[in-house]
C-alpha cells in the first residue's frame, strides 16, 4: 500500500509534474491514496466529503490531468469500470475476481520492468508490461473445488485480518 501523502506532499507533487496547485487536485490525490483500485464514483464521493462544491466535471477533468501526469494510475480490467491508484512506477499487477470485481495488487512477475518479455517486440522500446490475473476471491470461490494452497493461504489471512480488524 503507498502510504497516504500530506497536502504538502500531494502540492510538491503537483508542481514537480508542472501542475498548478488547486484544492480539488490535492483532494483528489488524497481520495486516491485513501481508497485504492477505487471507481469515479468512489473518488467523486471521498473528494466531495472534503470540498463539498466541486463538481463532477472537475473531478473528471483532475483525475485525467494527474492521469496524464503520471501521478495516479488508471486500471480498467475487461468488462469493468475504470479504477485508480495511487501505486504508480513499479510496474506491478491486477488480480481481479470474475465475481464480485474485488481487485488486488501483484508484483511484478518476474525480475524487472517490464517484467515479461515479448516474443515479438515489432520494433517498440518495450517499458511497461500489463497482466491481469483472473479468477475468484477468497470469498466468492466456488465451494465445490479444493481450494488451492495460494487460495487457501489468502482465506487464512483473510479470516486473520477480519477476526484483528
Amino acid at each position: 500500500m503507498v502510504p497516504m501523502p500530506s497536502d504538502t506532499e500531494c502540492v510538491e507533487q503537483l508542481r514537480a509534474a508542472s501542475l498548478r496547485v488547486t484544492r480539488p487536485r490535492v483532494a483528489v490525490m488524497q481520495a486516491v491514496h485513501a481508497h485504492p483500485h477505487a471507481d469515479t464514483e468512489t473518488i467523486c464521493a471521498a473528494t466531495r466529503a472534503e470540498l463539498p462544491d466541486v463538481s463532477l466535471q472537475a473531478i473528471y477533468d483532475v483525475l485525467n490531468a494527474l492521469t496524464t501526469a503520471r501521478l495516479i494510475r488508471r486500471i480498467q480490467p475487461a468488462g469493468h469500470l475504470a479504477r485508480y491508484e495511487a501505486r504508480i512506477d513499479d510496474n506491478h499487477h491486477h488480480v481481479v475476481c470474475r465475481k464480485c470485481g474485488a481487485i488486488g495488487d501483484v508484483d511484478c512477475a518476474v525480475g524487472e520492468a517490464p517484467c515479461l518479455t515479448a516474443s515479438n517486440d515489432h520494433g517498440f522500446i518495450l517499458d511497461e508490461a500489463e497482466v491481469v490475473y483472473w479468477g475468484y476471491c477468497p470469498d466468492c470461490a466456488p465451494t465445490d473445488h479444493l481450494p488451492t494452497p495460494s487460495a487457501s493461504t489468502a482465506r487464512k489471512t483473510l479470516s486473520r485480518k477480519e477476526s484483528h480488524g
